[in-house]
């Protein structure tokens, strides 16, 4: 279940978290991962045959998706403290950017921060196993591992090419910093 980290509050009840974020015009859900999964998605890594095993057991998640929102792709993240180059690719995603199509996440294992300006507040969802999120195009947000250092994710994608981090100076959208 995601955490919210505001300034002044932290919302934990479930029923707050949607109704915040969906003000926010942030999509959120929380869904169950399969039982038949938890033994593969206890693992630190994947093969990419382990992979394809977790995203034909979600497959059924992909369907009702392209159904209800036009999505044409998946794929699986897996991100771990062994990975090489991680603290690389985490570079490239912990500063305020945006993408110009939607992100969407679907985390079926571990956790991590996204963080978000949005009308000039800072704040951070803290998300976990079964939390899906929707974060609309040009909204400004990062994303870092937590503690942990360790998640896994569906990505759900309606065109790969919208998907390039595009930066965004924190100063231009932030009030109160």
């Amino acid at each position: 279940m995601a955490t919210i980290a505001r300034k002044q509050e932290t919302i934990q009840d479930k029923d707050q978290v949607k109704a915040f974020l969906t003000k926010k015009g942030l999509v959120y859900e929380s869904y169950k991962t399969p039982e038949s999964l938890d033994l593969i998605l206890g693992q630190k890594g994947l093969s990419d045959a382990e992979k394809e095993e977790v995203l034909s057991g979600l497959e059924y998640r992909f369907d009702q998706l392209k159904k209800e929102h036009g999505y044409k792709a998946n794929d699986l993240v897996v991100l771990h403290d062994e990975v090489p180059g991680i603290s690389d690719m985490l570079a490239k995603f912990d500063k305020l950017h945006i993408h110009t199509d939607e992100e969407v996440r679907y985390i079926i294992d571990g956790s991590g921060i996204f963080g978000f300006i949005i009308d000039g507040e800072r704040f951070e969802v803290h998300v976990g196993k079964g939390d899906f999120i929707s974060i609309p195009a040009n909204t400004n947000h990062w994303f870092t591992l937590d503690k942990n250092l360790r998640i896994k994710a569906v990505r759900y994608f309606k065109d790969n090419s919208g998907w390039t981090p595009v930066y965004v100076d924190e100063s231009k959208v932030l009030i109160n910093a």
